[in-house]
């Protein structure tokens, strides 16, 4: 079938309107899609810019050697040292005791089979004063002969079964201060003459439970403050 030659100019004709029609269509399509994209750069920007001001990087100060020397050896152990376990001091099955008072150290002996802690007291009297239970005694000068005496108020008596006795044993006790490492303690001691035992103290469940552990097989894993150790010279 033939068209006819003015038909045919107009589709011609029609074809270039569509064809025109379409590169405006694209070109609108390319325009917004141009704009669209700055736009969600612009605001992608801005919200960056705003995190940047309300989250600022964390800076590490710079820290001179000078302000915070490292300690030297003299400083270390200076102040006593008892390392902790929980809260509790570990201590091993003997360590240096310094007894407050007459300002005496001592090896004392860690015994958890034992209920109260215990001091070599020799000559004791017990006597009143004020209307209250005192008692006087002595103890003895680490590597000496000499006993030196002291005076305590007695905070009760207690009854000890000793299995090499046939009768029990009524002992006076007393509250004393003393310090293992750098723990510094008030507790209850039992006065009893130890002269035939190895060691004059010996440290007891009523201040293992509370504040000590035993650390087994292990001997002095506490240091005395350097102030208390040389105003002692030489330790027992």
């Amino acid at each position: 079938m033939m068209v006819p030659k003015n038909n045919l100019e107009e589709i011609k004709g029609s074809v270039q309107v569509q064809r025109a029609t379409l590169v405006t269509m694209e070109s609108n399509a390319r325009n917004r899609h141009e704009k669209l994209v700055e736009t969600n750069t612009e605001s992608t920007q801005s919200i960056l810019q705003a995190i940047e001001q309300k989250i600022e990087k964390p800076t590490c100060p710079v820290v001179s050697a000078r302000a915070c020397p490292p300690p030297s050896a003299t400083d270390i152990g200076s102040k006593g040292r008892a390392d902790r376990l929980k809260g509790k001091v570990i201590v091993g099955e003997l360590e240096k005791l310094y007894l407050a008072g007459p300002g005496l150290i001592y090896n004392a002996r860690i015994d958890s089979g034992a209920e109260t802690s215990s001091l070599d007291a020799r000559n004791i009297q017990r006597f009143e004063r004020d209307g209250s239970n005192w008692v006087r005694f002595e103890v003895p000068v680490p590597n000496t002969d000499d006993l030196v005496s002291m005076e305590k108020e007695v905070s009760r008596r207690v009854r000890v079964i000793q299995s090499s006795a046939d009768e029990a044993d009524r002992r006076v006790v007393v509250e004393l201060q003393f310090a293992i490492g750098d723990h510094q303690q008030v507790a209850e001691f039992t006065l009893t003459d130890r002269s035939h035992l190895s060691h004059t103290v010996l440290i007891g469940r009523n201040i293992l439970r509370d504040v000590m552990l035993i650390d087994v097989g292990k001997e002095f894993a506490t240091e005395l403050p350097d102030s208390l150790i040389n105003q002692n010279g030489d330790e027992s």
